[in-house]
C-alpha cells in the first residue's frame, strides 16, 4: 500500500482546494492568515508535501467557504 500522501485521491483534494482558494481570489497567505497559521503550511500540503489531518482539512475548508464533509464525498473518499 502506497503511502497516502501519494495516491491519486489526495491529488484531487489538494487540486480542489487550491481551485477553492483561487475561486475565491485568497493567496496563499491570505488563506493562512484567515486560520491563523503559516503561509508555507499552505503552500506545503497545495504541493503535496504534507498531508492535512481531518482537523486542518476542516479548517481549511471552513476558511475556504465550502463544506468539507461535502468535499469529501465528491472527490470520492468515502468509496
Amino acid at each position: 500500500m502506497r503511502k497516502s500522501i501519494y495516491t491519486e485521491q489526495q491529488a484531487k483534494l489538494r487540486a480542489r482546494l487550491r481551485a477553492e482558494r483561487k475561486k475565491l481570489g485568497l493567496t496563499q497567505a491570505e488563506l493562512a492568515k484567515k486560520i491563523g497559521i503559516y503561509r508555507t503550511f499552505v503552500s506545503k500540503y497545495e504541493r503535496g508535501e504534507r498531508r492535512l489531518d481531518v482537523f486542518e482539512f476542516f479548517a481549511v475548508a471552513k476558511a475556504l467557504e465550502v463544506n468539507g464533509i461535502a468535499m469529501l464525498r465528491e472527490e470520492g473518499v468515502d468509496s
